[in-house]
């Protein structure tokens, strides 16, 4: 999990640094690298290329492997973290450009057109200007907004807790998510009733207990994948009872498998398309050499 989900929260507006501008560009992170906690007057949208990105805020954390990208409403405090080498891509709207009409931070879908949107856009922006600039780039902007207006949002969120007793608890399982206890065994440890941690969880952090945990397994196991971790290594640091139901539960919330997950199959995608590439390169030869066969041996 990031290493600064309580930094924002402890951290006076006052003493925030801010941006007013949200940058519109391209940036690599490497492993374990962190933005701190800034603020800007504009929108943004954040997609990992490649990595893992966390960003955290108050309200608490929201983790987008490559599928997803995270809206950061303007005026939010946030921190960014890399989990694996991360190439970031911002894109920043004016505060009174608002596609989806959220006021809240969300993980959003992204599918392969607006993905090349977003890494274009970014490729081609500047840091210091939301301005749309070229027609050819307002046109571009344009086909971005409308895919964000039909990417459906990801329930990724993990809240942070605000009561006391509930942060107990989250702090004990934020330390080894593979904590297998139920809430009443969790509970006797810091001193609260099951009855009175399930209440908290609804009234605080608006969903039960098993929702929770298994929200912050998966955010671990985003952070895991992306340091190369073996998926049978992911499932029982994780705390499933076993590596089929892992895979079964990622899946229903990411949409393809962990081994096929980026972290996971950049190295191997690579070598298959090594191979791929190799193999057409001597069929490219053998058909080469048989048409010159057939050249020496035909009448002119």
């Amino acid at each position: 999990m990031p290493k600064n989900r309580h930094a924002v929260r402890h951290t006076a507006r006052h003493s925030v640094r801010h941006t007013p501008v949200a940058p519109t560009h391209t940036r690599y992170l490497a492993h374990g690298a962190e933005i701190d906690a800034h603020r800007h007057d504009d929108h943004q949208i954040a997609y990992a290329g490649r990595g893992v990105v966390a960003v955290t805020t108050d309200a608490g954390s929201w983790v987008a492997p490559g599928t997803r990208a995270l809206w950061v409403p303007a005026d939010t405090v946030h921190a960014h973290q890399a989990h694996g080498d991360v190439e970031l891509h911002f894109v920043g709207l004016p505060a009174t450009e608002n596609p989806l009409g959220l006021d809240t931070p969300a993980v959003l879908a992204v599918g392969p057109l607006l993905r090349e949107l977003i890494i274009e856009y970014a490729r081609t922006g500047s840091p210091d200007t939301t301005d749309v600039g070229s027609p050819e780039r307002a046109r571009l902007r344009a086909v971005l907004l409308d895919q964000l207006k039909l990417s459906p949002q990801q329930p990724l969120h993990l809240p942070t807790p605000t009561a006391p007793l509930l942060r107990a608890v989250c702090d004990i399982l934020h330390t080894d998510p593979a904590d297998r206890r139920t809430l009443a065994e969790l509970g006797r440890e810091v001193g609260a009733s099951d009855r009175t941690l399930s209440r908290l969880f609804r009234g605080d952090l608006g969903m039960t207990f098993p929702q929770w945990r298994t929200q912050l397994r998966l955010h671990h196991a985003l952070v895991l994948l992306a340091d190369h971790t073996p998926v049978t290594t992911v499932a029982n640091l994780c705390g499933w009872s076993s590596t089929s139901a892992f895979i079964d539960v990622f899946r229903r919330a990411f949409g393809h498998t962990p081994g096929s997950h980026p972290g996971q199959g950049q190295d191997r995608s690579r070598g298959q398309d090594q191979d791929r590439s190799r193999g057409q390169d001597q069929d490219r030869s053998r058909a080469e050499a048989n048409s010159s066969r057939s050249s020496a041996t035909s009448p002119t």
